[in-house]
């Protein structure tokens, strides 16, 4: 694989801790470009709730997590409220000096070790070891809140719903946005050879609607 894929993630998601952690032992040839952001801007875009505030769906999608962790074999612990306040974390992971050690850094302490992560006082052990030592001053640089503001600009501008996402892109310059653990094989076999997307794959992406919920006022 050539070009990297741009791969938008919120240190909110289980499941970007997953797909991060699964690309980066399993898939060592992917390069990956990180695009940290706001996962409640994309909600908010779309008129979405997230799947951890309905009930039911919370309880389903934790214990989903859970599930593709062990199947994976990869730790995952919860941290000790969720969903939380990622903003901190985000920022850190931009203000970082080296991007991928943060990322590391900062899902081990969430998902790993399943530590706090929504204030200054809850990653300064992070920034640390980053070499951060005044967090509250590095995640507060303007150049770090437009870049993670510019990043969620960038995804909802191309359709961006969910995270984690891959997107994609071929020989010719186009691209596609593959969201979820569940999709990281799809999006893998895509980035090898784009004709995995078929005749009848492309087909349902026009298929026609026979009726449409009324949505709530």
């Amino acid at each position: 694989m050539s070009a990297p894929l741009d791969w938008y993630f919120d240190f909110i998601s289980p499941f970007a801790y997953l797909q991060w952690r699964r690309l980066r032992r399993d898939h060592a040839d992917v390069a990956l470009e990180p695009k940290p952001l706001l996962f409640a801007a994309l909600l908010n875009h779309h008129g979405q709730l997230g799947p951890a505030e309905i009930p039911q769906k919370r309880r389903h999608t934790y214990r989903i997590a859970l599930w593709q962790a062990r199947e994976l074999g990869i730790p995952l612990h919860f941290p000790p409220a969720h969903p939380f306040n990622p903003l901190p974390a985000l920022r850190l992971c931009l203000a970082a000096p080296d991007r991928f050690e943060a990322i590391d850094a900062i899902f081990a302490h969430i998902w790993e070790y399943g530590r706090a992560a929504d204030s200054v006082e809850a990653l300064a052990d992070v920034a640390h070891v980053l070499g951060i030592n005044d967090l509250g001053a590095a995640i507060a640089r303007d150049e770090v809140k437009r870049e993670l503001q510019a990043n969620g600009e960038e995804a909802i501008g191309l359709g961006v719903f969910g995270v984690p996402t891959l997107r994609v892109r071929d020989r010719l310059g186009n691209s596609e946005l593959f969201w979820g653990n569940d999709a990281t094989g799809l999006a893998l076999a895509y980035a090898r050879d784009p004709a995995v997307l078929d005749a009848e794959m492309r087909r349902v992406d026009d298929l026609p609607e026979a009726i449409r919920r009324r949505r709530p006022a």
